[in-house]
């Protein structure tokens, strides 16, 4: 599954303004009800309660916050930079820029890792991520995301 079909303009930010990790997941919660009509403090809660498992950040200044709901019937991803880079208690201890958080049907569990697995693997490729960084514009980033199917 390719990052690409998972977002949408509406799921994309460059630039977000956020100063933390809770911030952060309530800017989340908040892009992905819009699109999946499910309320954001749902949505949120279920990425907190995740995030208390262990932390989403990989490391690299990336961080890949992902749940499955109830009341959701695809998956979906938001993809964010984030403007000044936040604490994310990744593995590295590095702050975190880069924002890719998925949400999953409850049921979804094998099309969720399998998703999971292949956000993370696009963003093992530095080169990627180096341009996803260098984007100027919501649009711009949007734009990077679907072009870079090949």
């Amino acid at each position: 599954m390719e990052l690409a079909h998972l977002l949408t303009p509406e799921t994309t930010r460059a630039h977000a303004r956020v100063s933390s990790k809770k911030t952060c997941l309530e800017l989340v919660a908040k892009i992905a009800s819009d699109s999946l009509g499910v309320s954001d403090s749902e949505l949120f809660k279920a990425l907190f309660e995740r995030e208390r498992l262990g932390s989403t950040g990989l490391g690299n200044g990336i961080a890949i916050p992902h749940c499955r709901i109830s009341n959701c019937q695809n998956i979906i991803g938001v993809l964010l930079t984030v403007e000044t880079p936040i604490d994310f208690d990744a593995p590295d201890n590095l702050p975190v820029d880069v924002v890719c958080a998925l949400i999953a049907p409850r049921e979804a569990t094998s099309a969720h890792l399998q998703a999971l697995a292949a956000i993370a693997e696009r963003f093992n490729d530095e080169k990627f991520v180096d341009q996803l960084r260098q984007t100027s514009s919501t649009t711009q980033l949007y734009e990077f995301v679907n072009g870079s199917l090949s």
